[in-house]
């Protein structure tokens, strides 16, 4: 598994993807630098997935910046201490809060190694990710593409990369996470290239800023 590191591997994945549908180089003109992303795995990335989950991007950068300013360095043991009372302060949802406290407790007892599953095939990291309440399969493969860099992930349910490439692929309409699934299998193995692609078309052409929160 070729992980994704650099701009030369996006380089890399935006040429093959190319090769694999002639459909994706006009939308590799039109988007522009596909950005990297990157950030270390562990704990404070998958809380700020966690956290960017159905809100827009300013109240997710709101909230984390909020808990930064509580906790300092945002770990499992911090959140595990977090009273109800501070979860509110900073803005989090009682769904939100519990299960960040749910992914803390699995790693502080050592039944999550966030580091290890970045090396795990996709499909079995994303079942051990989603095993714990709370964590759904765009989370789990949020932390795959920005967080592991795996190579061939593509989260079907984002609804900006089903309204992009509705719109990049002129599709009579905006595709069904079901739908998108099947389209996107032409892609492998460069799906997590595929869909740094199309939120970048995303914010290219319908001028919009569809890439979930990073720190």
């Amino acid at each position: 598994m070729r992980i994704i590191r650099t701009h030369d591997d996006i380089a890399s994945g935006l040429e093959g993807l190319v090769m694999l549908d002639a459909r994706l180089d006009p939308i590799v003109a039109k988007a522009g630098p596909v950005p990297l992303r990157r950030t270390d795995p562990g704990y404070r990335g998958i809380a700020n997935i966690i956290v960017s989950q159905m809100v827009s991007k300013a109240s997710a950068e709101a909230i984390w910046r909020r808990l930064e300013v509580m906790l300092g360095a945002i770990t499992a043991p911090a959140v595990i201490a977090m009273t109800d009372e501070q979860c509110r302060l900073a803005g989090l949802s009682r769904a939100k809060a519990e299960t960040l406290h749910r992914v803390a407790e699995a790693v502080v007892a050592g039944d999550l190694d966030l580091e290890a599953i970045c090396s795990m095939e996709g499909t079995v990291a994303i079942r051990e990710l989603t095993a714990i309440k709370g964590v759904g399969r765009w989370t789990a493969e949020v932390y795959l593409l920005f967080c592991a860099g795996h190579p061939d992930v593509f989260p079907v349910g984002d609804v900006a990369l089903q309204n992009a490439v509705g719109h990049g692929l002129a599709l009579e309409a905006k595709p069904t996470a079901r739908e998108l699934d099947a389209l996107t299998q032409i892609w492998a193995p460069w799906r997590s290239i595929a869909a740094r692609l199309f939120w970048a078309y995303y914010a290219s052409e319908m001028r919009r800023d569809g890439l979930p929160v990073t720190p």
